[in-house]
């Protein structure tokens, strides 16, 4: 049922990269990923850890929106594992910002609670993960943002320390 498959943008050879959940609405509309109103507010939360979404990759676990905006099913994210298995094989990145619990659990640990591992680096497989909350859940709860503004404050010094980088 979706309109746009959104596979994912931005340079690839970026040393960061950003992996969501799976298309909203607006980002089914468009073809791209974080352009809605979670994309506004992750804009802004890059700004605070020094960096700008053309410095970043950007994608999500899933390529297609799941039907009414629900969390992609285990065999959803199945069938689109090889495909973000490439794209990170591609991008190589240093770094991997997981947004989300669903994120977290595909690439991190499957067990792991986002309200006790966000904003803690992990390394997993030569990849540096740090898992955080995502953009739409501080928008629909707002006291999560305060707490995902300093992770992204955090995320400026883990970036320092594993890129070398300011």
């Amino acid at each position: 049922g979706r309109t746009r498959a959104v596979p994912g943008e931005g340079p690839l050879d970026a040393r960061i990269m950003l992996i969501g959940e799976g298309p909203g609405f607006q980002e089914d509309q468009q073809g791209r990923p974080f352009v809605g109103p979670a994309g506004e507010l992750l804009n802004r939360l890059l700004g605070l850890a020094g960096l700008s979404r053309e410095q970043v990759f950007i994608t999500n676990i899933v390529k297609c929106r799941p039907p009414n905006n629900r969390e992609p099913l285990p065999e959803e994210v199945a069938q689109c594992r090889d495909f973000l298995n490439g794209q990170i094989a591609l991008v190589n990145p240093k770094v991997i910002c997981t947004l989300g619990r669903p994120a977290m659990h595909t690439l991190v640990d499957p067990t792991a609670s986002i309200t006790r591992e966000h904003g803690k680096p992990r390394k997993v497989d030569g990849i540096l993960y740090v898992p955080l909350y995502h953009p739409a859940a501080a928008l629909h709860r707002q006291d999560l943002r305060p707490q995902l503004e300093a992770d992204m404050l955090k995320l400026k010094a883990i970036l320092e320390q594993a890129l070398g980088q300011a």
